[in-house]
């Protein structure tokens, strides 16, 4: 959300800027995507340690003592590329799921203006 949601805001206002006018919510389920996207890419090593830590041990059934040894462990043992494991299903779910956060929220808000 840290990463997301300023960056879905700031995506629909250049958006808007361009076009002259506000954002569809078509548009804005893009803009979702796109930020869900990219939140999700930057977010995939942080992923990847906290589900070392929610397995508890490694392949060989050694335990993790906290987020450090994780990371130290990965490093040591298996290499830098380990941190973006899973990198391309986790952006395609994320940016669905953007997308149809996003557009679904854009389509009741316009809904709700409009009524006013």
């Amino acid at each position: 959300a840290f990463i997301q949601f300023p960056l879905y805001e700031r995506l629909k206002v250049e958006w808007a800027k361009v076009q002259g006018y506000e954002t569809s919510p078509l548009q804005a389920a893009t803009c979702g995507s796109f930020s869900g996207g990219v939140a999700a890419a930057f977010t995939t090593p942080l992923d990847v340690v906290k589900t070392r830590l929610m397995l508890g041990s490694d392949k060989n059934g050694v335990k993790y003592h906290g987020a450090n040894d994780v990371i130290g462990r990965i490093l040591k043992e298996e290499g830098t590329s380990v941190f973006l494991s899973g990198i391309q299903p986790r952006v395609m779910w994320i940016s669905i799921g953007g997308f149809v956060f996003f557009g679904a929220y854009e389509s009741y808000r316009s809904l709700l203006m409009n009524i006013s």
